[in-house]
Order: structure tokens, then sequence, then C-alpha cells
């Protein structure tokens, strides 16, 4: 057995890719439209699991985005998305400057969450040890659900 995708529904893909690929960091690997089906999937993987994700189809996730609006409710009890980060800090800042809020701010140095602009819950988890705790971030309130 393999473990190949997380697919999540968006409503915005333009507001979507933003987040995961501008914000976040993940790198698009694969986009397909249907005509026939009126949707857009477009696969997005980890940087550090670029080739392996274009060599197996995996792991990726799965952004479909179907034409026809729809609302989508519910992103809480989805559970989150997951991502190892070399430096937790620092992509922590890059969200807040790009005006992401972190839902629950990396206090410990060890692990931040947010959430992509259809509501699911990102879980970021600092690379091997975690980082000193250090300002803002000691400080700083959770916001929100994650």
């Amino acid at each position: 057995m393999q473990y190949l995708h997380t697919m999540v529904r968006v409503s915005d893909l333009d507001a979507a890719l933003t987040f995961y690929c501008d914000q976040l960091g993940l790198v698009e690997t694969k986009r397909s439209d249907s005509e026939k089906g009126r949707f857009t999937l477009v696969f997005l993987a980890a940087p550090d699991d670029v080739e392996r994700a274009k060599d197996t189809s995996a792991p990726l996730i799965e952004l479909t985005y179907n034409w026809d609006k729809e609302s989508y409710e519910g992103g809480r009890n989805f559970g989150h998305l997951a991502f190892r980060v070399d430096d937790i800090y620092a992509l922590c800042l890059r969200l807040m400057d790009a005006g992401v809020t972190i839902n629950r701010p990396p206090r410990d140095g060890h692990m931040a969450f947010v959430r992509s602009p259809d509501n699911i819950s990102i879980e970021l988890l600092q690379k091997g040890d975690s980082l000193p705790v250090q300002e803002p971030w000691a400080s700083m309130k959770n916001i929100g659900e994650w």
C-alpha cells in the first residue's frame, strides 16, 4: 500500500494557490482541467518531495476547484494537513507578513497552526529539535480555531 494524496476542495483557486504555493511554499506538480466534469485539479508537493512526487505521483495534495460555485463548510471536521519545516519561525513570519493569521503560534519553537483560505487547518512542525523559545512567538496568544 502507498499513500497517494489528500484532496481539498477550494472555492477560489487563485487564492488557494497563493496560500499553498506563494505563502506556504508548496510546488505545483500537475494540473488538469475537465470541461465535461467542470472542474480543475491541481496537485501540489512539498519542496523536499517534488522529485518523488513526479516519479510516483505521491505524496501530494490535490486541490479540486469546481467551476460551478458551491459552498464548502466543515474544514474543521477534516482534521489537518501537516508539514515538517526547516525554520518554523521564518515560515510563520513569512506567512504573517503575507496576511495569514497564525492561529496557534510556535510558542514552543516546535509547532504552529494556520488556516488556508478555505479554512483547512495546516499544522507546521519544526524539523529536528525545537528551536529556542523566542519573542514575539512566546507571548503570542491563540487566535480562533485550528
